[in-house]
Parts: C-alpha cells; sequence; structure tokens
C-alpha cells in the first residue's frame, strides 16, 4: 500500500514496499547511531562520578570548617546547598551509569544466547559425523573408495575431496572449542557486569540516604537564620553595594585601557601617515629637480658659453655672456627672496577599535584566551561554587535577587589564588578586599575579596602563578569572587566563569 503515498509525477518512479522497508530500516538505524554518539560513553560517566565524589568530599571538608562556629552562617547554606546539589548530580550520573550496564547486559545475554544456539548446532553436526563415521566404517570405506579409482586423475580427485572431509571435521572441532570460550568468556563479562550495577546501586542508595540527611540539616541552617531576618537583610543591602562598585570600578578600568589602546594606536597611525607623506613629498620635489635639469640642458643647446660672438649679418657682432650674478646698483626692484618649503598636509586616520587596535602579540594571547574556553584551570587549587553567576534569587529570601558577575568559590583559609591564564596585571586596588585585574587582549580575569596581593600593576604573570591569597566576607567564610569581562565593541560585559574553567 505505501505505493500509492510514494509516487511522483513519473508512474515509472515508485518505491516498492520492500524496497521503502530497507530505506526506513537505514535512516532508523543512523539516527540512533548519531544519538548514541552525542551521548558520553561508560568512561566519561565514570570520570563524572569520580568528579562529583571529589566535589562532594571537598563541599564537606569546608563545611566541616564553617560548622566550628556554632551559629549558622550563610555559608553553611550555600555548603549544604552544593553538597545537595552535587549530589543530585551524582544520582543522576549514577542512573545514565546503569542504564548503559543494563544495556551491555541485554546485548551479553543476546551474544550467550546466539552463542549457546551456535555451539548446539555445533555439537549436532560433528555428532551426526561421528555416528555416520562409526555406522559407515568410514575409514575402511575411506580406502575402498580410494582404490576402486577409475584411474589415476580419478585417484586423485578422491584423495583430496577425503582431505577436504577430514579437514572438515577439524574445522568443526574448532569451531566448537572457539564458541565454547567465547560463551564462558562472555559469561563471565556478564557476570561482572551485573556485580558492577550491585555495587552502582548500592552507591546510589547510600546518596539518597545522605540527601535525605541532609535536606533535614539544611532545613534546620534555614530555620535558624530566618530568625536573623533583620541582620541578613542588612548584610545583603551591604553586599551590593559593593558589588555594585567594584562593577564600577571594572567598567572604569577598563574604559581606559580601551581608551589608552586607541590613543597608541591612533599616534602610531598619524606617526605613519605623517612618515608617509614626507616621503611622498621628498620624491615629488626629487622628481621636480630632475625634470628642471632636464629642461635646462635642452635650452642651451644653440648657444656656447665663454664669449663666443655670433655673426649677425649686420657688421655688428654681439657676445653671450651669462648675466652677472652680481645686484645692479642702479636696479631699484631687489631680487624675489626664496619660497618656503612647502608644509606637508596629513589626513587624520579614524579611530580603530580595540580589537584593531591590538599588537600582533597580544591578539595571539586573546586568542588563545577564548581557545582555552572550557580548559581554564580553577583560580584556587580546592573549593566548591557557592554562588552562581547571573541573576538569581536569595537561597532564604525569594523575592530578593542577588545579581552576581561573577562566581563565589568558597576555599581553605589563606588559600593561594592563581592566575587563570597568562597576561599583564592591569590594576591592583582595595574594594572591601583586594582586588587584582588581569588583561588578556580582549578579556579580563578579575580576582576579588583577596587579603592581599604579590604583584603589581603592569607585571606579566603566568598561568597558575600565585598572585594572591584568599580572603574573608563578612561572616568570616573563605572565598574568593572570580570574573571574566570581555570587550564587545566599544563597551564591556561580563560572562559567566563557570563555562570557562574546567570541570
Amino acid at each position: 500500500m505505501w505505493t500509492h503515498f510514494i509516487s511522483f509525477a513519473n508512474p515509472e518512479f515508485r518505491i516498492s514496499p520492500m524496497r521503502l522497508y530497507s530505506i526506513l530500516i537505514i535512516f532508523f538505524l543512523s539516527l540512533s547511531i548519531v544519538t548514541n554518539a552525542q551521548q558520553p560513553n561508560r568512561s566519561d560517566l565514570e570520570k563524572r562520578r569520580t568528579n562529583l565524589l571529589d566535589e562532594i568530599a571537598n563541599t564537606q571538608s569546608q563545611l566541616e570548617a564553617t560548622k566550628k562556629d556554632k551559629k549558622a552562617t550563610m555559608g553553611q547554606l550555600n555548603a549544604l546547598m552544593a553538597k545537595l546539589k552535587a549530589r543530585q548530580k551524582l544520582i543522576g550520573n549514577i542512573n545514565s551509569e546503569l542504564d548503559k550496564i543494563n544495556g551491555n547486559i541485554t546485548m551479553s545475554a543476546t551474544e550467550i544466547q546466539t552463542l549457546n544456539n551456535n555451539l548446539a548446532t555445533l555439537k549436532m553436526a560433528y555428532a551426526q559425523s561421528i555416528r555416520y563415521a562409526y555406522k559407515h566404517r568410514v575409514n575402511q570405506n575411506m580406502i575402498a573408495f580410494l582404490f576402486s579409482a577409475k584411474d589415476f586423475n580419478d585417484a586423485i580427485r578422491r584423495m583430496q575431496y577425503l582431505r577436504k572431509y577430514r579437514d572438515y571435521r577439524k574445522e568443526q572441532a574448532e569451531k566448537i572449542r572457539v564458541t565454547q570460550g567465547k560463551l564462558t568468556n562472555q559469561i563471565s563479562v556478564l557476570n561482572a557486569q551485573k556485580n558492577e550495577k550491585g555495587k552502582l546501586l548500592q552507591v546510589e542508595e547510600v546518596q539518597k540516604n545522605q540527601i535525605q540527611s541532609e535536606t533535614q540539616q539544611t532545613n534546620q541552617v534555614v530555620t535558624e537564620l530566618r530568625g536573623r531576618e533583620k541582620e541578613l537583610m542588612t548584610q545583603i543591602q551591604s553586599n551590593q553595594r559593593t558589588a555594585r562598585k567594584l562593577e564600577a570600578s571594572i567598567k572604569d578600568l577598563i574604559r581606559k585601557e580601551i581608551e589608552a589602546a586607541r590613543k597608541k594606536a591612533l599616534e602610531e597611525a598619524r606617526k605613519k601617515a605623517a612618515d608617509e607623506a614626507l616621503a611622498k613629498k621628498r620624491a615629488d620635489e626629487e622628481a621636480r629637480r630632475r625634470t628642471a635639469t632636464s629642461n635646462n640642458s635642452s635650452n642651451s643647446g644653440g648657444y656656447q658659453s665663454g664669449g663666443v660672438t655670433l655673426n649677425t649679418g649686420s657688421g655688428a657682432t654681439a657676445t653671450n655672456n651669462p648675466p652677472s650674478s652680481k645686484p645692479n646698483s642702479n636696479n631699484n626692484n631687489p631680487a624675489p627672496a626664496a619660497k618656503p618649503p612647502a608644509t606637508v598636509n596629513v589626513q587624520e586616520p579614524e579611530r580603530p577599535s580595540y580589537k584593531l587596535s591590538l599588537t600582533p602579540e597580544v591578539q595571539n594571547l586573546s586568542n588563545s584566551f577564548a581557545a582555552s574556553k572550557g580548559r581554564l584551570p580553577w583560580p584556587v587549587e580546592k573549593g566548591f561554587i557557592s554562588s552562581y553567576f547571573g541573576k538569581h534569587p536569595h537561597p532564604l529570601f525569594p523575592n530578593v535577587t542577588i545579581d552576581n558577575n561573577g562566581i563565589d568559590i568558597t576555599t581553605d583559609p589563606g588559600a593561594s589564588v592563581r592566575a587563570v591564564f597568562s597576561g599583564t596585571v592591569q590594576a591592583v586596588t582595595t574594594i572591601s578586599g583586594t582586588v587584582i585585574m588581569i588583561n588578556h587582549g580582549e578579556y579580563f580575569t578579575i580576582y576579588n575579596n583577596l587579603s592581599g596581593a604579590n604583584v603589581r600593576a603592569g607585571d606579566k604573570v603566568s598561568a597558575k602563578q600565585v598572585i594572591g591569597r584568599a580572603g574573608r566576607n563578612d561572616e568570616g567564610d573563605n572565598m574568593v569572587n572570580f570574573q571574566i569581562w570581555k570587550i564587545v565593541g566599544n563597551s564591556s560585559v561580563p560572562v559567566d566563569p563557570s563555562g570557562w574553567i574546567a570541570r
């Protein structure tokens, strides 16, 4: 019936149902292959599980440090929420691993069933050949079969036949042995997969129990913190004012860098234009001088200097002497003054964009930074993200919106803060903590809330070089606010650092 649906203007062009069925099978198989290629494999899932377990352990150590203070803090709440989020990701990752294992178990069971069927068929065929050989006394009949040949060529053919029959029986026995080996190996693989599935189910159960326990702890901390609403609201407002001040300072520093780079590029363009104009002027003057010399030589071709007399035809003689260079005392008209040199007109170059004003070296640095997206090292060796980029509701007060231009990373006390990429220190300032800005061409990285700086403005830094130490926030939690800004056109915008650092 498919031919009623698939037909074209040419009545001869029709697709048969069997051909259409084959095309559909190939299409869905290709779609399945593409879908599977986009999904993570077992190795990726195992690596992700290990990273999540490390992140949970890291967060737990930070939480233990904040618990030393009997009073509940936002740091404790952030740590508990980060742990819950990581455990939820871990359970999702375990479920993905279990799906992969279940698929492998199904494939292994199917392959074992196929191997059992093949083994049974091979054994049956081999048994039949053994029974036939025993029943008909094949060895004796083979000798009679060989000596009953009509001639020598017929005997050769019969000998080849007997050899092939013998090789066939050996091949059947070898196939049985190989199939049995594959079957034994596949059964071992299946048992290993089942054991791994059992272990993952146990890990999943442990994580679910931990989530229940940590949810209760989180609710207790939330209840305690809500009793300090006025104090926390004051602290939130103070943090927002500091964040706005930092944002304004960052934008001002980047604006000054843009103007400085443009000014430098404009001066270089002016100098280059002036040099080109001066070179052109000198070339034009040299060309005019050569033209004048050539004209003077051609005009003096009919005369001779040195007082040679010319016959005028009237008996008088004329002397062709060059005019005296001495001024005539009787002449009241003075000699004309020499002309001043012509000025060089330089066309004012257009204001270059910031990107075009970068030197090739800085542009290569900027391109390398952009190419490292997702692979940048963390600004601290250990820690967890306690506050993410962008606008999001406060965990305690849903009506309050937190706007973070970067990410807050909670870390160990006095942890080393490292540059995530090579560059030049743009500025070192203080805004409720030390702030370091590093220039990477079109990108800038900002390290906020440091207890001090090991670098100064203008210093060259390399990736993972220690530039300072992590400071404490208002609640005494050790954290670093990390930001990445990018120049777009004539302005600068913050980008989400969590998509740039390695996870």
